[in-house]
């Protein structure tokens, strides 16, 4: 049922769209994506520090998954928001496109004090 499902999403190892060799069975890949307030390790395929002076990084290509609720356990992630604009809202006010779920060995609350989101355009 609709009502007790929900989007489950996973940063792949890919970084180009050559690199995907076959279709998910259930979802999708999305390219293009940005993050800002920390940067992402492909080697440890988790959230870390961002470098000095780098507020916005590409993110490598991420998997959106549909999964009833009730079998989703996470652990060891951060719900952070995806925006359509690095200003965080759009003319009207709004902005916030879904929660993406992002892997990190860290305590949740350094990354919400970091303010990191993920964005779908950047203004540079």
């Amino acid at each position: 049922p609709l009502d007790k499902s929900t989007l489950y999403t996973k940063v792949t190892k890919y970084t180009s769209a050559s690199q995907v060799t076959k279709r998910l069975k259930d979802g999708c890949y999305v390219e293009g994506l940005y993050i800002e307030g920390a940067a992402w390790s492909v080697d440890r395929m988790c959230l870390e520090r961002q470098p000095p002076k780098v507020l916005v990084q590409e993110l490598p290509i991420m998997q959106i998954i549909p999964v009833e609720l009730n079998k989703l356990k996470l652990a060891g992630t951060i719900q952070v928001p995806l925006y359509i604009t690095q200003q965080r809202r759009n003319a009207m006010g709004v902005g916030m496109m879904m929660p993406a779920d992002l892997d990190t060995g860290d305590h949740p609350s350094h990354w919400v004090l970091q303010g990191v989101a993920l964005m779908l355009n950047t203004d540079a």
